[in-house]
């Protein structure tokens, strides 16, 4: 087997560029369903989905939050208690930097117009989405970014993989000469 010359082994991510990892999933999926609820509430086909650039400080550290609330709970809660945790969890974070937010008229939500809201803040209508968006976070996007490593390549990026291919080439035959 042939690898790549490298400058040391594979590294873990940073938090910074977890936390970036975890803005871009919760900006992306805020978008999502901002279209999918236009289309069930509205019937618009257009998808209209909308957010804040505040999103990503919102969804970037509230997720990073959640990882570390899940390195400590997984083997002390089984993971529909850690669900309702999470979900609390961002009810509270939502609620903070949503009153944070309308102090300086810049909060980009308002659920005033929801039957069981608090302040125009959080609304427990959300209550499920949010529950279903902790599980679908913590299987699979913190478990598969805190498996994420970073391996740095040769100092110029290139790769030679003409190189690699015959190398391997050579080693696929001389396994086949042997086993003939």
């Amino acid at each position: 087997m042939v690898t790549l010359e490298t400058s040391g082994d594979p590294v873990p991510l940073t938090a910074l560029s977890r936390w970036y990892l975890y803005a871009i999933h919760g900006y992306f999926c805020e978008v999502m369903f901002t279209a999918a609820w236009e289309f069930v509430v509205n019937c618009n086909w257009k998808f209209p989905g909308v957010t804040s650039v505040w999103a990503l400080f919102i969804y970037g550290t509230c997720i990073l939050i959640v990882e570390q609330m899940y390195l400590t709970l997984r083997g002390r809660c089984p993971v529909l208690l850690r669900c309702i945790i999470y979900t609390l969890w961002t009810y509270l974070w939502e609620f903070g930097t949503g009153l944070l937010l309308r102090q300086f008229n810049a909060c980009p939500w308002d659920y005033a117009e929801f039957r069981y809201n608090f302040m125009g803040l959080i609304t427990a209508e959300y209550a499920v989405p949010w529950f279903c968006a902790s599980f679908i976070v913590e299987r699979f996007v913190i478990r598969k970014t805190l498996r994420l490593r970073f391996h740095e390549g040769p100092e110029d990026g290139s790769v030679d993989t003409v190189s690699i291919f015959l190398e391997n080439l050579k080693t696929k035959t001389a396994l086949r000469n042997i086993q003939e």
